[in-house]
């Protein structure tokens, strides 16, 4: 029966992943339970020995030779002390082999449960380590159902063989995309929490860091630390501007993220459901960075302010338009994307205000 009980535990492992020696613990938390629950009143004075090579499980309890006996479950009498061990004494510890056999079958169900729950927890353990090793990664879900009252959609996730669900919340879906049931999208891991149930992974469509994860698999050059992404901003489902720059001075970061013919930007814009992306390459002079992130407006001048902190920006008056953006998203992913606020004039507007300042200073 033993020898039974150890190859079940070699093929959990060996077909679950979960280690013997972690089964082996619980299995003698489920022994010790279930003798406890037959002799009420037992103390801590109950362990287990396994013995992998010998593949049997040893129990005793471990007593205190005494004088006179106050507590039975953790003393015993010279007397009795002298049929385990002949010699014995007043002080010594004597442990008592406890025949599992003995057990009956209440105690036997409860050591059942605590093996079982044993074996939950483990492959619990072993979803949520394998899972928040994917923090901040892209992983590709299958949708499985969705929501209609909250508009969230649950997704099954798979990793290295691990699977869990994870719920794809109405604020982390693009706007106006609709996923189907068995379609597989990407998604970024924002994090793993430990969750009543098991792993609890909190994912988006929408977070930036799903846009650099998507280049990072499209553009070997990044993936490879050639081409580095500085800085991203985006409104998901419109559009997104991606800051790149270049470690190596015969490589284009530009030219690279966007490919032959755009094949690899226009597999992330795929990907996206047709979200544009305006790729910049990276300054370390603001007033250049600011220029470059107005695109695809032009822009005739750009002074960064005394407080370092904003730029005056001015474009063609034909250009104003195109530089604010719709409702003024282009202007703000710009800002977003430098961390600098920008303030855009057109061009008449800044000639008259410097006609002005000369009339002043006349």
């Amino acid at each position: 029966m033993n020898a039974e009980f150890f190859d079940a535990i070699a093929q959990l492992e060996k077909e679950k992943g979960i280690p013997a020696d972690y089964m082996l613990e619980r299995v003698g938390q489920a022994l010790i339970t279930a003798y406890k629950r037959e002799n009420d009143g037992m103390t801590d004075n109950v362990y287990v020995v396994p013995d992998r090579v010998k593949k049997e499980i040893r129990m005793f309890v471990r007593k205190t030779v005494v004088d006179d006996v106050y507590e039975p479950y953790e003393e015993l009498s010279v007397e009795e002390a002298q049929e385990y061990k002949p010699g014995a004494v007043i002080g010594d510890i004597i442990d008592i082999d406890i025949p599992t056999k003995s057990f009956g079958r209440i105690a036997a169900q409860t050591a059942k449960q605590v093996i079982i729950q044993g074996i939950r927890e483990a492959e619990r353990g072993m979803v949520l380590s394998e899972f928040t090793s994917k923090e901040h990664e892209i992983l590709t879900a299958i949708v499985s159902r969705s929501d209609p009252r909250t508009g969230a959609y649950i997704l099954e996730m798979t990793s290295q063989g691990e699977k869990t669900e994870a719920v794809l919340a109405a604020g982390e879906q693009v706007r106006g995309e609709t996923l189907r049931e068995g379609q597989r999208v990407k998604v970024y891991v924002i994090e793993v929490r430990k969750g009543q149930r098991g792993a609890q992974v909190m994912i988006s469509r929408t977070h930036p860091g799903l846009v650099k994860r998507l280049f990072e698999l499209e553009v070997p050059e990044i993936h490879d630390g050639v081409v580095e992404v500085r800085s991203i901003a985006r409104e998901a489902g419109n559009r997104t501007k991606l800051a790149v720059m270049s470690n190596d001075p015969n490589v284009d970061p530009i030219g690279a993220c966007v490919g032959t013919r755009g094949a690899r930007v226009g597999n992330v814009v795929d990907e996206l459901g047709g979200e544009k992306i305006d790729i910049i390459k990276w300054s370390d002079d603001m007033a250049a960075f600011v220029s470059s992130a107005l695109a695809p407006a032009d822009v005739i001048s750009a002074t960064v302010q005394p407080d370092g902190k904003s730029c005056r920006v001015v474009v063609p008056d034909d250009q104003l338009s195109l530089a604010i953006g719709k409702e003024g998203q282009n202007a703000r992913l710009a800002a977003k994307l430098t961390g600098c606020k920008i303030d855009i004039a057109p061009a008449s507007q800044a000639q008259a205000a410097e006609e002005a300042v000369d009339e002043i200073a006349d």
